[in-house]
């Protein structure tokens, strides 16, 4: 059976693929590159014109194939665990739709700094992820923090309440300085969402991450 978390990769790396604007591996007649323009998040549409669906088609195109690569791989790695867990919390069926739910609306969530920081700026655009992305892992490091997690940046195995920092810890100084063309308020609002997504749901989790920090 075909996990949820596949899925969701299996429909990004589709739209993403014909979406591209140039260098797509799709037949032509699959490839829909003005995908790209009326998907991507857009500040200044999303506020002005109110096209709210941008704060949710942007997550599935993006720049290029190394930013499709890295956030799928890194949603099937941790994917299915975090399913796993709301489904042993909260039931087969529950927790997949939970799951599914966390992934959607962290979505919009981690475009909401950069939605008022570039709501007058038609230029401003987002493509990939990242910010869902971004939740999954924190859901994760909710769920085992001593789990040990190496990524692109830190790519050192490190215990996942460690990660967790220095991954915020990053994505603040990155956005602070404004030198590249990331979303780095994305990944770290993504990031605070989704490791708060289960307490959202059931507060009394607090327990289990207390529990998993401490032994």
């Amino acid at each position: 059976m075909i996990s949820t978390s596949t899925l969701l990769i299996i429909g990004t790396v589709v739209v993403s693929l014909a979406a591209f604007e140039r260098g797509s591996i799709m037949p032509e007649s699959l490839q829909r590159p003005e995908w790209s323009s009326t998907m991507r998040f857009n500040a200044y549409l999303v506020w002005q014109k109110r096209q709210i669906y941008r704060m949710f088609t942007y997550g599935l195109i993006h720049a290029d194939y190394w930013h499709l690569l890295f956030n799928m791989l890194t949603l099937y790695f941790f994917g299915d665990f975090v399913e796993s867990c709301f489904r042993a919390v909260l039931g087969m069926g529950a927790g997949t739709i939970v799951y599914v739910t966390m992934y959607i609306t962290a979505l919009a969530v981690s475009t909401s700094v950069d939605l008022v920081r570039h709501k007058d700026n038609p230029g401003y655009n987002a493509v990939g992820a990242s910010g869902a992305v971004s939740a999954v892992i924190f859901a994760a490091i909710f769920f085992n923090p001593t789990m040990r997690i190496s990524l692109m940046f830190i790519p050192i195995p490190t215990p996942g309440w460690l990660f967790g920092i220095l991954y915020l810890a990053y994505c603040f100084y990155m956005d602070r300085r404004g030198m590249d063309n990331i979303g780095h308020s994305a990944h770290f609002v993504g990031a605070v969402y989704g490791f708060m997504f289960p307490l959202m749901i059931r507060p009394s989790l607090i327990e289990v991450f207390m529990r998993q920090l401490t032994h």
